[in-house]
Formats: C-alpha cells, structure tokens, sequence
C-alpha cells in the first residue's frame, strides 16, 4: 500500500485540542473554569513559584552549599609554563621585571583586584624576575633553578586612624577622663 502526501496525517491521539474554558455551563468548564471557587489561586495573575502542592520543595530539599568568604583575597593566578610559551612568543620581555602590569598586558593575568599569584605548573627556562603579590614554594623553587628571581611584595593597605574622640580608654575599656 502506497503512502499518498495528501493523506499523511498524524496518528489518533497524538495532538490534543485545548479546553475552552468559562464558556458555559453545557461546557463541562463554565462558570469558575476549573478554578475552584474564591481564594488567592481563582485570580488572574497568580504563580505561586516554587509551591509544590504542601510537598518540601526542591529548593528546600537540596543541600546548602559553599561559602563567600567576605576576606577572602582575589589573585589573577598565573602558571609559570604559561609565562614561558608568553616569552617565547615574544609577548613578556624576560629581560625587565614581570609585574602584575607586564602579566595583564600581555593579556596573562584576568582580573586579580590583590595582585597575582604565580604558582608552578609547567616549566620555565629564562631567566626572569618577578613582582607578584604572592607565589607558590615550588614556583618560587622553579624560578630560582631557571636563574631568575621572585619578589613578593606586600600589598599596602591603609593604616587604621587614630580615634578623634578626645576621651580614650584605659587597659580595661573605660572611659578615661580628662584631668586638666
């Protein structure tokens, strides 16, 4: 039996026409339209999200995870086999100091708001001298071994001012007064 382009059609069952609701009575969906009579779900314009019928919802069985370190340190991480392929394509100058400013022109170091971190995944061979806020034991080891140097420089952070409230207080948190 042939099949004939303008007897395809598809099989008994498988699109299924939408509920005309509130059109009458006769209709099965009248009056309310299957909502149910009066409360916060017969309105229009209600999605209570997240509600899973009285059922835990998902967002509350799942387990909470992680933690924002609110002093945590952002580095712009560096790895030293990276700094070599950079050399080699001549995009770092081996000769000058690499700094953080060197590492982000080159287009090496992405973000890193406290500096970048140099740590020791893959080899380097020049001799070079680095400038970084922080590195690892065995870049620090693997940079030395090339013949080069690395400097970890403190980041300056500014001093806490001295209190202006002219009462200071004593050992013990008092309030101390003034003799004059």
């Amino acid at each position: 039996m042939a099949i004939k382009l303008n007897e395809l059609r598809d099989n008994e069952g498988a699109r299924k026409e939408r509920m005309r609701v509130g059109r009458g009575i006769g209709s099965g969906k009248g009056k309310t339209g299957g909502r149910g009579q009066k409360g916060q779900k017969s309105r229009s314009g209600v999605a209570i999200k997240g509600f899973e019928g009285g059922q835990m919802p998902l967002h509350m069985r799942l387990p909470k995870r992680g933690f924002n370190n609110p002093f945590g340190k952002d580095f712009a991480i560096v790895n030293l086999g990276m700094v070599q392929k950079f050399i080699d394509a001549g995009k770092l100058d081996a000769k000058n100091a690499i700094d953080q400013a060197a590492l982000q022109a080159a287009g090496l170091a992405k973000g890193g708001k406290d500096g970048v971190r140099l740590l020791g995944k893959g080899e380097i061979t020049s001799k070079a001298s680095f400038k970084v806020a922080g590195a690892s034991k065995g870049a620090i080891e693997a940079v030395e071994k090339a013949g080069g140097s690395v400097e970890v420089v403190e980041e300056k952070r500014p001093s806490a001012k001295p209190s202006a409230n002219p009462r200071s207080k004593d050992a013990n948190g008092k309030a101390k007064k003034d003799t004059a």
